[in-house]
């Protein structure tokens, strides 16, 4: 791994998530990683077990995985000497994979890792270390298809019966490939090309002029309800997913929402425009899902960041964190979204040219996603981290009770 220049103690880092999916697009487990240095566009640090302790500390003791993932698996980066050390070990080995970087493995490191299996874990190992090895272990073999793999061991592997994990996926071609090797899980960046919406077709079927509409119709300062609960009735699985979140711990109501209308009142228009967001754009298929708590964590940045702001309009800035990335969730051009939303000239300057002050908190936003801020790291850093954490944590809160 290539390494940045820098202090290794820095403040300025940040911790990210990354979707790992399935053969169907599923959304089954995440990957948890770091990123330091305002060139690096990948996790790029000096020293792996610094960067390891950072997410543990951050995802593990202070926010809690429940908070960040749900009951979805975690795979973790994990330097081989950390398996000699216990106390180095995130806590939750029933739900947390340790995916082993390790150049060469000899006798103590094979002492090390089953040493981690009776405690529990689920390991993650290169796919060219040894099929005996890694079937006694019950592990997962790791490819890394950015830098290229052996396809016949890929077969073998497969025909052995061991788990495969392809990483850094970065195209539909790719992906289908490693489909027909017989991989499972998958992590990457694939999912958000446009040809991998058309691989899987959607899982129910969606009017997406009607979605347009009510993502509108929400736009406006005083919306008319009874249209919006006539457009939203015609979508039933939206519909349900709305009263279930209406009646759910994460907006406890003193009596049992029954109606539409009345869960649109009762939750209010901008709670009811983010949760709208959310149970619509979740309908869209397995790639759509994918790119949802990416989405919503970005508007919810937004929107958190701009209430710290003087003159921003929090509302307008989830709006635009959201529609940046409408583009790949609707699999359509962002123009003709933007025609067909008819918003304010300022929502539209911010999402296609990042111009005027909320183009400005985008580009701040869109900055820290990529570890990226421009000469001004650690302040920025510092003063976004927990904006994250709040944000991603709250977006899970809402899948889960969305999921049902």
């Amino acid at each position: 791994m290539s390494k940045v220049t820098g202090n290794p103690l820095s403040n300025a880092y940040c911790i990210a998530l990354q979707p790992v999916c399935d053969r169907a697009l599923h959304h089954v487990a995440d990957e948890l990683y770091y990123r330091e240095s305002e060139q690096a566009a990948q996790a790029q640090f000096q020293d792996q077990a610094v960067a390891s302790a950072r997410v543990s500390q951050t995802a593990f003791y202070e926010m809690g995985l429940p908070r960040l993932v749900g009951e979805r698996q975690v795979f973790f980066l994990t330097p081989i000497e950390w398996l000699n050390h216990p106390d180095y070990l995130p806590p939750f080995p029933e739900q947390v994979v340790l995916d082993i970087q390790a150049d060469e493995l000899n006798s103590l490191h094979i002492d090390y890792l089953n040493k981690a299996l009776s405690q529990g874990y689920q390991l993650v190992l290169d796919y060219r270390v040894e099929v005996e090895l890694l079937k006694s272990l019950s592990a997962i073999a790791r490819i890394d298809a950015l830098s290229g793999y052996d396809a016949q061991r890929v077969q073998q592997l497969e025909l052995e019966g061991i788990k495969l994990l392809a990483k850094r996926v970065e195209s539909a071609e790719c992906f289908s490939q490693l489909m027909d090797l017989g991989v499972c899980l998958f992590q990457g960046y694939f999912y958000a090309k446009p040809e991998v919406a058309a691989l899987k077709p959607p899982e129910r079927g969606g009017n997406q002029s009607a979605q347009l509409r009510i993502l509108s119709l929400l736009q406006q300062e005083e919306p008319d309800y009874r249209q919006l609960e006539a457009l939203i009735a015609q979508d039933p699985q939206l519909t349900v997913n709305l009263l279930r979140l209406c009646n759910s711990a994460l907006f406890r109501r003193r009596s049992e929402v029954t109606s539409l209308y009345h869960a649109l009142i009762n939750l209010g228009l901008d709670r009811l425009r983010s949760i709208v967001a959310t149970a619509l754009l979740a309908g869209n298929g397995g790639a759509s899902r994918l790119l949802l708590p990416q989405a919503m964590t970005r508007a919810a940045m937004c929107e958190r960041a701009a209430e710290k702001m003087s003159a921003l309009n929090p509302r307008e800035a989830f709006m635009v964190g959201l529609l940046s990335m409408m583009e790949p969730l609707l699999n359509m051009p962002l123009s003709d979204l933007l025609d067909d939303l008819g918003l304010d000239s300022d929502i539209r300057a911010a999402v296609e040219k990042r111009e005027g002050r909320l183009g400005q908190l985008l580009s701040l936003i869109l900055a820290y996603e990529q570890a990226q801020s421009n000469g001004q790291m650690t302040e920025r850093l510092m003063r976004l981290n927990p904006i994250w954490l709040e944000s991603r944590s709250w977006v899970n809160q809402l899948l889960i009770e969305l999921e049902g």
